[in-house]
């Protein structure tokens, strides 16, 4: 993947992203006065992790490939990295991308999201593309029903058209969600052409994401709450879940993601109402 990714040099570029975002005085280093970069310097992440400085050099060079488990272990804690981003390492450190996946959206599936008629629910790939959606999750996430209303592919969504911003009260934590999915699609799939179109697009069109993935931001899709605000209902929180979908040999595991709303809250009365 050329560009803004190379997969030759996507573990080094990892590393000095997340060493750029460690505090020295953290992990007990002292500042030093002025520095010529942010974060750690090279020697200093290399002495944390108990390697050479020379090996830890090459790493970042992408000269030295398959780094040991407790290389990756010591990197890990001398970087605080969390679990994501622990995965990812894994990811790019073993250089074993998996195949281009293809993508199948069942029948049963399909039953699934209309049987959950109450709650809103889309389905995304690898690359971020709705693929699948119920009536209620199409309301809410800004007219997926309606040819032409928004982009389908939630990254290019978020980070290219104003209205995802309306749609999207936070933002600035949807924006680097988004990214941090593409990084981690870009991890497993570096032969993927149309995620690396989409990647060199962003790239090109949107200062904001070439922001966020300077700074190595990595995500998973996870629980939580999340704020979106509707024309009709207006400001919504709702809870989220990602319910992960299984993948056949070759094929695309797909996302869920589902909102709910306690019973008897405004939220859950806004639901109903979008439904009606």
């Amino acid at each position: 993947m050329d560009g803004i990714y190379d997969s030759r040099r996507a573990l080094g570029g990892f590393l000095r992203a997340r060493r750029g975002r460690v505090a020295p005085e953290r992990v007990g280093v002292a500042g030093g006065g002025r520095r010529r970069v942010r974060g750690l310097r090279r020697e200093e992440l290399a002495q944390l992790a108990g390697i050479s400085v020379d090996y830890y050099v090459r790493l970042e060079q992408g000269r030295a490939t398959a780094p040991s488990a407790e290389v990756l272990d010591a990197l890990s804690r001398a970087l605080g990295l969390d679990a994501a981003e622990r995965r990812h390492l894994d990811t790019l450190a073993a250089g074993r991308p998996d195949p281009v996946p293809r993508q199948r959206i069942g029948p049963g599936l399909r039953r699934a999201l209309d049987a959950m008629d109450g709650l809103p629910v889309f389905v995304t790939n690898h690359r971020l593309d709705v693929v699948a959606w119920n009536r209620l999750g199409a309301v809410l996430m800004g007219g997926l029903d309606v040819p032409g209303r928004r982009d389908l592919n939630n990254a290019r969504f978020v980070l290219l058209d104003p209205a995802a911003r309306d749609l999207h009260p936070d933002w600035e934590d949807r924006a680097a969600e988004a990214v941090g999915q593409l990084r981690v699609a870009a991890g497993r799939h570096p032969d993927d052409p149309e995620l690396t179109g989409l990647i060199a697009e962003l790239a090109d069109r949107s200062p904001e994401f070439r922001r966020i993935w300077d700074s190595g931001e990595v995500t998973m899709c996870a629980a939580g709450r999340k704020r979106l605000r509707h024309p009709v209902v207006g400001l919504l929180e709702l809870d989220f879940e990602t319910l992960h979908v299984p993948a056949g040999p070759g094929e695309s595991g797909l996302v869920l993601h589902v909102f709910s709303a306690a019973e008897g809250s405004p939220e859950a009365a806004a639901l109903q109402e979008l439904l009606a």
